[in-house]
């Protein structure tokens, strides 16, 4: 199925998804990679805010390039989520809905988002450009000394993505290769 979802994302708004739907996604989106992360886990050690809302919030694993002229944003194609596995668990704990990139995610990941009721989508990887697309403003909110990984607020409308990762544990790196085999008569 097709799901239409606005930022901040509630529980209720992710609780239909399942592994394999689609979701054009509209709203505030933050960017952060694996440098952005580790300094997001300095200000929650020492007790500091994070530079945006983590409740309801959506994180694309981006490191987007220059935006071209009349255009919001450059080529912006995810990254491996994967690196950013080690700091997932916390931020889910503290309300993170959605977390936005491409690969598979360590079985810690996997219970979290099943434990909070959060999701993983996966933006097309290889796609930078028809992401960009779907940019409408970008704008660097915290730790622009790292460049293509600084802290960004995106404001997005229809965001293609795929739901990876659903709140029941649906894991679409699962079910996708077993329905497809079986739809041609094999098995794993």
């Amino acid at each position: 199925m097709q799901y239409k979802l606005n930022t901040p994302l509630s529980k209720q708004d992710l609780a239909p998804l399942q592994a394999g739907d689609t979701v054009l996604l509209s709203g505030v989106v933050y960017t952060a990679r694996d440098a952005a992360h580790a300094r997001m886990m300095e200000l929650l050690d020492k007790g500091e805010p994070l530079p945006f809302p983590i409740e309801g919030a959506a994180i694309y694993y981006v490191g987007p390039t220059p935006e071209r002229p009349g255009c919001a944003i450059g080529a912006a194609g995810p990254t491996t989520s994967g690196r950013m596995d080690a700091y997932t668990p916390r931020l889910l704990d503290l309300g993170l809905a959605c977390m936005i990139g491409k690969g598979k995610r360590t079985e810690a990941v996997k219970q979290s988002v099943v434990k909070n009721g959060a999701v993983y989508l996966a933006a097309i990887g290889g796609a930078g450009a028809l992401m960009a697309g779907s940019v409408q403003s970008c704008e660097i909110i915290a730790w622009p000394d790292l460049g293509c990984e600084a802290v960004r607020k995106l404001v997005v409308k229809d965001f293609p993505l795929t739901v990876l990762l659903d709140t029941y544990g649906g894991d679409l790196y699962q079910s996708g290769p077993a329905a497809y085999l079986a739809s041609r008569g094999t098995q794993l």
